[in-house]
Protein backbone atom coordinates (compact mmCIF):
# COMPACT_ATOMS: atom_id res chain seq x y z
CA UNK A 1 0.00 0.00 0.00
CA UNK A 2 1.14 3.49 -0.78
CA UNK A 3 1.61 6.81 1.34
CA UNK A 4 -1.76 8.32 -0.20
CA UNK A 5 -3.73 5.37 0.72
CA UNK A 6 -1.73 5.14 4.14
CA UNK A 7 -2.75 9.00 4.55
CA UNK A 8 -6.39 8.22 4.14
CA UNK A 9 -6.29 5.80 6.59
CA UNK A 10 -4.05 7.60 9.50
CA UNK A 11 -6.38 10.52 9.40
CA UNK A 12 -9.60 8.31 9.83
CA UNK A 13 -7.89 6.32 12.37
CA UNK A 14 -5.32 8.68 14.56
CA UNK A 15 -5.82 11.03 16.83
CA UNK A 16 -5.52 14.37 15.28
CA UNK A 17 -2.92 15.28 18.10
CA UNK A 18 -0.47 12.64 17.32
CA UNK A 19 1.79 15.62 14.60
CA UNK A 20 3.76 14.43 12.13
CA UNK A 21 6.86 15.45 10.41
CA UNK A 22 7.18 13.90 7.23
CA UNK A 23 4.16 12.74 5.04
CA UNK A 24 6.05 9.63 4.73
CA UNK A 25 5.59 6.11 5.90
CA UNK A 26 8.90 3.50 6.55
CA UNK A 27 9.27 0.30 4.66
CA UNK A 28 12.78 -0.07 6.06
CA UNK A 29 15.83 0.82 7.38
CA UNK A 30 19.55 0.12 7.53
CA UNK A 31 22.25 2.54 9.07
CA UNK A 32 22.05 6.06 7.80
CA UNK A 33 19.43 5.34 5.15
CA UNK A 34 15.67 5.19 5.30
CA UNK A 35 13.50 3.51 2.72
CA UNK A 36 9.75 4.49 2.42
CA UNK A 37 6.48 1.93 1.13
CA UNK A 38 6.73 4.16 -2.10
CA UNK A 39 10.40 2.69 -2.85
CA UNK A 40 12.19 6.35 -2.07
CA UNK A 41 15.44 6.30 -0.25
CA UNK A 42 16.44 8.74 2.52
CA UNK A 43 19.68 9.88 4.25
CA UNK A 44 18.10 9.84 7.67
CA UNK A 45 19.31 12.96 9.45
CA UNK A 46 16.39 12.78 12.40
CA UNK A 47 17.37 9.75 13.62
CA UNK A 48 13.60 9.39 15.24
CA UNK A 49 14.12 12.14 17.09
CA UNK A 50 17.12 11.77 18.38
CA UNK A 51 17.05 7.97 19.12
CA UNK A 52 19.47 6.33 16.70
CA UNK A 53 23.10 7.76 17.27
CA UNK A 54 24.20 4.12 16.09
CA UNK A 55 22.21 4.30 13.10
CA UNK A 56 19.12 2.14 12.02
CA UNK A 57 19.01 -1.73 13.12
CA UNK A 58 23.10 -1.92 13.74
CA UNK A 59 24.21 -5.41 13.88
CA UNK A 60 25.55 -5.48 17.76
CA UNK A 61 22.05 -4.11 18.83
CA UNK A 62 20.04 -6.69 16.69
CA UNK A 63 22.28 -9.40 17.51
CA UNK A 64 21.93 -8.81 21.76
CA UNK A 65 17.70 -8.27 21.71
CA UNK A 66 17.72 -11.41 19.36
CA UNK A 67 19.52 -13.52 21.57
CA UNK A 68 17.37 -11.83 24.79
CA UNK A 69 14.48 -12.19 22.96
CA UNK A 70 15.58 -16.45 22.70
CA UNK A 71 15.38 -16.13 26.40
CA UNK A 72 12.62 -14.40 27.83
CA UNK A 73 10.70 -11.15 26.57
CA UNK A 74 9.28 -9.33 30.43
CA UNK A 75 9.33 -10.99 33.95
CA UNK A 76 8.73 -7.33 35.33
CA UNK A 77 12.14 -6.43 36.85
CA UNK A 78 9.89 -6.22 40.17
CA UNK A 79 8.59 -9.50 40.06
CA UNK A 80 11.55 -11.60 38.86
CA UNK A 81 14.76 -9.50 38.40
CA UNK A 82 17.70 -10.50 35.76
CA UNK A 83 21.42 -9.39 35.51
CA UNK A 84 21.48 -7.06 32.68
CA UNK A 85 19.32 -4.62 34.77
CA UNK A 86 22.16 -4.83 37.60
CA UNK A 87 25.15 -4.83 34.80
CA UNK A 88 23.42 -2.19 33.00
CA UNK A 89 23.34 0.21 35.90
CA UNK A 90 27.00 -0.85 36.98
CA UNK A 91 28.12 0.78 33.74
CA UNK A 92 25.77 3.86 33.74
CA UNK A 93 26.68 4.64 37.44
CA UNK A 94 30.60 4.22 36.09
CA UNK A 95 30.01 5.99 32.76
CA UNK A 96 28.60 9.24 34.36
CA UNK A 97 30.48 12.15 35.39
CA UNK A 98 31.55 12.29 39.13
CA UNK A 99 33.57 9.80 41.55
CA UNK A 100 30.76 9.62 44.36
CA UNK A 101 28.83 6.42 44.43
CA UNK A 102 26.26 6.51 42.24
CA UNK A 103 23.06 4.31 41.52
CA UNK A 104 20.72 3.79 39.02
CA UNK A 105 17.35 3.25 38.08
CA UNK A 106 16.03 2.14 34.73
CA UNK A 107 12.27 3.34 33.19
CA UNK A 108 11.11 3.46 29.80
CA UNK A 109 10.40 7.31 28.41
CA UNK A 110 12.20 10.46 28.70
CA UNK A 111 9.54 12.13 30.63
CA UNK A 112 9.62 8.82 32.85
CA UNK A 113 12.97 9.45 33.45
CA UNK A 114 12.52 13.33 34.29
CA UNK A 115 9.10 12.33 36.52
CA UNK A 116 11.52 10.55 38.63
CA UNK A 117 14.37 12.66 39.26
CA UNK A 118 11.50 14.89 40.70
CA UNK A 119 10.43 12.40 42.85
CA UNK A 120 13.85 11.71 43.86
CA UNK A 121 15.28 15.37 44.43
CA UNK A 122 12.22 16.04 46.82
CA UNK A 123 12.04 13.09 48.79
CA UNK A 124 16.15 13.84 49.49
CA UNK A 125 15.61 17.47 50.09
CA UNK A 126 12.55 17.52 51.90
CA UNK A 127 11.29 20.41 49.61
CA UNK A 128 8.45 20.96 46.80
CA UNK A 129 9.43 23.19 44.89
CA UNK A 130 11.52 22.51 41.35
CA UNK A 131 12.98 25.25 38.82
CA UNK A 132 13.03 24.82 34.94
CA UNK A 133 14.03 26.89 32.49
CA UNK A 134 12.10 28.79 29.48
CA UNK A 135 11.93 27.30 26.17
CA UNK A 136 13.06 23.82 27.45
CA UNK A 137 11.18 20.42 26.82
CA UNK A 138 10.31 17.85 29.39
CA UNK A 139 7.44 15.74 27.98
CA UNK A 140 4.04 15.17 28.01
CA UNK A 141 2.82 13.87 31.06
CA UNK A 142 1.44 16.12 33.46
CA UNK A 143 4.29 17.39 35.30
CA UNK A 144 6.56 17.30 31.96
CA UNK A 145 4.37 19.88 30.48
CA UNK A 146 4.77 21.81 33.37
CA UNK A 147 8.29 21.52 33.76
CA UNK A 148 8.58 22.60 29.59
CA UNK A 149 9.11 25.93 29.02
CA UNK A 150 7.51 26.75 25.99
CA UNK A 151 3.22 27.16 26.01
CA UNK A 152 1.80 26.41 22.70
CA UNK A 153 0.95 23.26 21.24
CA UNK A 154 2.68 21.29 23.96
CA UNK A 155 -0.27 22.99 26.97
CA UNK A 156 -2.69 24.01 24.58
CA UNK A 157 -5.69 23.60 26.93
CA UNK A 158 -4.05 20.78 29.19
CA UNK A 159 -3.84 22.57 32.27
CA UNK A 160 -4.40 23.01 34.94
CA UNK A 161 -0.62 21.91 35.01
CA UNK A 162 0.97 20.84 38.47
CA UNK A 163 1.79 22.90 41.81
CA UNK A 164 5.06 24.03 42.83
CA UNK A 165 7.00 24.72 39.52
CA UNK A 166 8.77 27.77 38.52
CA UNK A 167 10.63 28.87 35.39
CA UNK A 168 13.70 30.90 35.11
CA UNK A 169 14.72 32.32 31.90
CA UNK A 170 17.81 29.93 29.88
CA UNK A 171 20.61 32.05 28.62
CA UNK A 172 20.07 32.03 24.94
CA UNK A 173 22.64 34.99 23.62
CA UNK A 174 21.01 34.91 20.19
CA UNK A 175 17.96 36.08 21.45
CA UNK A 176 19.40 38.45 24.27
CA UNK A 177 19.97 36.25 27.41
CA UNK A 178 23.46 36.22 28.60
CA UNK A 179 24.81 34.35 31.25
CA UNK A 180 24.55 37.57 33.68
CA UNK A 181 21.42 38.21 32.74
CA UNK A 182 20.00 34.61 32.82
CA UNK A 183 21.38 34.87 36.88
CA UNK A 184 20.12 37.79 37.65
CA UNK A 185 16.95 37.04 36.86
CA UNK A 186 17.41 33.49 38.55
CA UNK A 187 17.59 35.22 41.69
CA UNK A 188 15.25 37.60 41.02
CA UNK A 189 13.04 34.42 41.11
CA UNK A 190 14.12 33.59 44.15
CA UNK A 191 13.62 36.78 45.88
CA UNK A 192 10.01 37.25 44.76
CA UNK A 193 8.51 34.30 43.47
CA UNK A 194 10.02 31.08 45.22
CA UNK A 195 12.37 31.36 48.05
CA UNK A 196 15.99 29.00 46.99
CA UNK A 197 15.31 27.26 50.27
CA UNK A 198 12.15 25.82 49.21
CA UNK A 199 13.59 24.11 46.33
CA UNK A 200 14.00 21.00 45.49
CA UNK A 201 16.01 20.67 42.21
CA UNK A 202 16.94 23.01 39.25
CA UNK A 203 16.31 20.85 36.39
CA UNK A 204 18.32 22.00 32.76
CA UNK A 205 19.00 21.04 29.65
CA UNK A 206 22.62 21.40 29.29
CA UNK A 207 21.60 21.60 25.26
CA UNK A 208 17.76 23.02 24.26
CA UNK A 209 16.57 20.03 22.50
CA UNK A 210 12.98 21.18 21.17
CA UNK A 211 14.03 24.69 22.14
CA UNK A 212 16.10 25.09 19.27
CA UNK A 213 19.77 23.40 20.40
CA UNK A 214 20.79 26.28 22.18
CA UNK A 215 23.73 25.32 24.57
CA UNK A 216 23.71 26.52 27.91
CA UNK A 217 26.93 28.29 28.40
CA UNK A 218 30.20 26.80 30.56
CA UNK A 219 30.17 29.42 33.07
CA UNK A 220 26.13 29.19 33.03
CA UNK A 221 26.01 26.19 33.97
CA UNK A 222 29.27 26.12 36.68
CA UNK A 223 27.11 28.78 38.41
CA UNK A 224 24.30 26.45 38.88
CA UNK A 225 26.52 23.98 39.96
CA UNK A 226 27.67 26.49 42.60
CA UNK A 227 24.34 27.88 43.63
CA UNK A 228 23.44 24.18 44.44
CA UNK A 229 25.87 23.84 46.63
CA UNK A 230 25.19 26.87 48.64
CA UNK A 231 21.67 26.70 49.00
CA UNK A 232 21.15 23.13 49.59
CA UNK A 233 19.11 22.08 46.20
CA UNK A 234 19.96 19.67 43.28
CA UNK A 235 21.08 19.98 40.33
CA UNK A 236 19.50 17.77 37.91
CA UNK A 237 20.56 17.72 33.83
CA UNK A 238 18.20 16.34 31.51
CA UNK A 239 20.35 14.90 28.69
CA UNK A 240 17.68 13.21 26.98
CA UNK A 241 18.92 14.06 23.51
CA UNK A 242 21.87 15.53 24.26
CA UNK A 243 23.22 12.43 25.48
CA UNK A 244 25.03 9.31 24.47
CA UNK A 245 27.35 11.00 22.12
CA UNK A 246 24.97 13.34 20.27
CA UNK A 247 27.68 16.22 21.75
CA UNK A 248 31.14 15.05 21.13
CA UNK A 249 30.87 14.10 25.07
CA UNK A 250 29.03 11.18 26.03
CA UNK A 251 27.09 13.63 28.15
CA UNK A 252 27.18 17.30 27.32
CA UNK A 253 27.47 18.58 30.80
CA UNK A 254 31.15 16.90 30.33
CA UNK A 255 32.01 19.99 28.16
CA UNK A 256 31.59 22.40 31.34
CA UNK A 257 33.10 20.19 33.39
CA UNK A 258 30.35 19.98 35.45
CA UNK A 259 29.00 17.20 37.90
CA UNK A 260 24.88 17.11 37.73
CA UNK A 261 23.39 15.46 41.26
CA UNK A 262 20.87 13.72 38.94
CA UNK A 263 21.28 12.97 35.09
CA UNK A 264 17.86 11.98 33.29
CA UNK A 265 18.86 9.72 29.71
CA UNK A 266 16.92 8.53 27.18
CA UNK A 267 16.33 8.20 23.62
CA UNK A 268 19.91 6.67 22.04
CA UNK A 269 20.87 4.49 24.99
CA UNK A 270 19.05 2.03 23.51
CA UNK A 271 19.55 2.08 19.82
CA UNK A 272 15.46 2.81 19.19
CA UNK A 273 14.55 0.23 22.08
CA UNK A 274 12.46 2.30 24.98
CA UNK A 275 14.64 2.66 27.68
CA UNK A 276 15.66 5.43 30.06
CA UNK A 277 17.14 5.95 33.36
CA UNK A 278 17.88 8.52 36.01
CA UNK A 279 21.56 8.11 37.05
CA UNK A 280 22.83 9.94 40.01
CA UNK A 281 24.39 10.25 44.13
CA UNK A 282 23.69 6.97 45.59
CA UNK A 283 22.40 9.23 48.63
CA UNK A 284 19.57 10.83 47.05
CA UNK A 285 18.99 8.12 44.76
CA UNK A 286 17.87 5.97 47.77
CA UNK A 287 15.43 8.86 49.46
CA UNK A 288 12.51 7.21 48.20
CA UNK A 289 11.56 3.66 50.43
CA UNK A 290 11.28 1.19 48.64
CA UNK A 291 8.02 0.69 46.44
CA UNK A 292 8.25 4.25 45.76
CA UNK A 293 10.21 3.81 42.10
CA UNK A 294 9.73 1.23 39.69
CA UNK A 295 7.03 0.73 36.89
CA UNK A 296 5.46 -2.74 34.81
CA UNK A 297 7.83 -2.56 31.51
CA UNK A 298 10.49 -0.32 33.42
CA UNK A 299 14.35 -1.77 32.04
CA UNK A 300 12.82 -3.99 29.90
CA UNK A 301 14.97 -7.19 29.27
CA UNK A 302 14.89 -6.51 25.41
CA UNK A 303 16.02 -2.88 26.31
CA UNK A 304 18.67 -3.74 28.62
CA UNK A 305 20.18 -5.79 26.09
CA UNK A 306 19.88 -3.31 23.37
CA UNK A 307 21.94 -0.59 26.12
CA UNK A 308 24.86 -3.00 26.37
CA UNK A 309 25.42 -3.20 22.81
CA UNK A 310 25.01 0.53 22.22
CA UNK A 311 28.12 1.19 24.86
CA UNK A 312 29.99 -1.94 22.97
CA UNK A 313 29.48 0.23 19.96
CA UNK A 314 30.51 2.99 21.40
CA UNK A 315 33.77 1.26 23.01
CA UNK A 316 34.78 -0.73 19.69
CA UNK A 317 33.86 1.73 17.21
CA UNK A 318 35.43 5.06 19.00
CA UNK A 319 32.18 6.92 18.47
CA UNK A 320 32.99 9.57 20.42
CA UNK A 321 35.58 10.46 18.10
CA UNK A 322 33.84 9.68 15.09
CA UNK A 323 31.11 12.59 16.49
CA UNK A 324 33.74 15.38 17.36
CA UNK A 325 35.20 14.37 13.36
CA UNK A 326 31.27 14.84 12.14
CA UNK A 327 30.72 18.24 14.04
CA UNK A 328 34.59 19.56 12.29
CA UNK A 329 32.70 18.37 8.95
CA UNK A 330 29.37 20.09 9.98
CA UNK A 331 31.05 23.20 10.68
CA UNK A 332 33.80 23.09 8.12
CA UNK A 333 30.70 23.25 6.22
CA UNK A 334 27.94 25.32 7.14
CA UNK A 335 29.78 27.90 8.22
CA UNK A 336 30.57 29.80 5.34
CA UNK A 337 27.10 28.73 3.68
CA UNK A 338 26.09 30.83 6.57
CA UNK A 339 28.12 33.61 5.58
CA UNK A 340 26.79 33.70 2.20
CA UNK A 341 23.00 33.45 3.60
CA UNK A 342 22.44 36.16 5.69
CA UNK A 343 19.13 34.64 6.87
CA UNK A 344 21.13 31.75 8.52
CA UNK A 345 20.66 33.95 11.70
CA UNK A 346 23.05 31.27 13.83
CA UNK A 347 24.85 27.82 13.64
CA UNK A 348 25.36 26.94 17.21
CA UNK A 349 25.49 23.92 18.94
CA UNK A 350 28.20 20.93 20.60
CA UNK A 351 30.01 18.69 18.20
CA UNK A 352 27.47 17.36 15.58
CA UNK A 353 24.42 18.84 17.74
CA UNK A 354 23.80 21.36 15.50
CA UNK A 355 20.93 23.85 14.97
CA UNK A 356 20.47 26.14 12.32
CA UNK A 357 18.60 29.17 13.43
CA UNK A 358 16.53 30.66 10.29
CA UNK A 359 15.54 34.53 10.76
CA UNK A 360 13.47 36.93 7.61
CA UNK A 361 15.79 39.64 8.58
CA UNK A 362 19.35 39.01 10.25
CA UNK A 363 19.08 43.11 11.89
CA UNK A 364 15.73 42.26 13.42
CA UNK A 365 16.46 38.44 13.86
CA UNK A 366 12.51 37.87 13.22
CA UNK A 367 12.14 34.48 12.90
CA UNK A 368 11.31 32.54 9.60
CA UNK A 369 9.01 29.75 10.57
CA UNK A 370 7.89 29.18 7.06
CA UNK A 371 11.21 28.95 5.45
CA UNK A 372 12.32 26.32 7.93
CA UNK A 373 9.17 24.10 7.09
CA UNK A 374 10.54 24.77 3.17
CA UNK A 375 13.92 23.78 4.28
CA UNK A 376 12.47 20.69 5.45
CA UNK A 377 10.13 20.05 2.70
CA UNK A 378 12.91 20.96 -0.23
CA UNK A 379 15.56 18.45 1.49
CA UNK A 380 12.87 15.78 1.83
CA UNK A 381 11.93 15.90 -1.61
CA UNK A 382 16.05 15.50 -2.47
CA UNK A 383 16.19 12.59 -0.07
CA UNK A 384 17.48 14.31 3.22
CA UNK A 385 15.07 13.76 6.80
CA UNK A 386 15.25 16.81 8.71
CA UNK A 387 13.58 18.34 11.88
CA UNK A 388 12.92 21.54 13.33
CA UNK A 389 13.09 22.91 16.23
CA UNK A 390 12.80 26.06 18.32
CA UNK A 391 9.94 28.07 20.43
CA UNK A 392 9.38 29.85 17.18
CA UNK A 393 9.66 26.60 15.16
CA UNK A 394 12.38 28.53 13.24
CA UNK A 395 15.49 25.79 13.85
CA UNK A 396 16.91 23.61 11.21
CA UNK A 397 18.38 20.60 13.70
CA UNK A 398 20.76 18.24 12.80
CA UNK A 399 20.95 14.70 13.91
CA UNK A 400 22.85 12.63 11.76
CA UNK A 401 23.69 9.27 13.31
CA UNK A 402 26.98 9.11 14.79
CA UNK A 403 27.96 5.68 12.43
CA UNK A 404 27.35 8.05 9.24
CA UNK A 405 30.26 8.39 7.50
CA UNK A 406 32.18 11.05 5.82
CA UNK A 407 30.64 10.74 2.43
CA UNK A 408 27.17 10.33 3.90
CA UNK A 409 27.60 13.35 5.54
CA UNK A 410 29.06 15.22 2.82
CA UNK A 411 25.63 14.10 0.63
CA UNK A 412 23.29 15.42 3.65
CA UNK A 413 25.51 19.06 3.55
CA UNK A 414 25.28 18.97 0.11
CA UNK A 415 21.17 18.43 -0.21
CA UNK A 416 20.99 20.64 3.03
CA UNK A 417 22.82 23.52 1.13
CA UNK A 418 21.08 23.94 -2.10
CA UNK A 419 17.45 23.43 0.15
CA UNK A 420 18.67 26.60 1.99
CA UNK A 421 20.00 28.07 -0.59
CA UNK A 422 16.25 27.65 -2.39
CA UNK A 423 14.49 28.45 0.65
CA UNK A 424 16.22 31.51 1.68
CA UNK A 425 16.59 33.05 -1.44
Amino acid sequence: MDSEALLRRRQKAVARGVATAHPIFADRALGVRLRDVDGREYLDFAGGIGVLNVGHLHPRVTAAVRDQLERFSHTCFQVAMYETYVSLAERLNALTPGTFEKKTILLTTGVEAIENAVKIARAFTGRPAIVAFTHGFHGRTLMGMTLTGKAGVYKQAFGPFAPEVYHAPYPYPYRGWSTERALDALEELFRTVVAAERVAAVLIEPVLGEGGFVPAPADFLRALRRIADERGLLLVVDEIQSGFGRTGQMFAVEHAGVVPDLIAMAKSMAGGFPLSAVVGRADAMDAPATGGLGGTYAGHPLACAAAHAVLDVFQEERLLDRARAQGEQLRGRLGPLAARLPRMGEVRGLGPMIGLELVEDPATREPAPVRTRRVLDLARERGLLLLRAGTHDNVVRLLAPLVASEAELALGLDILAASLEDALA
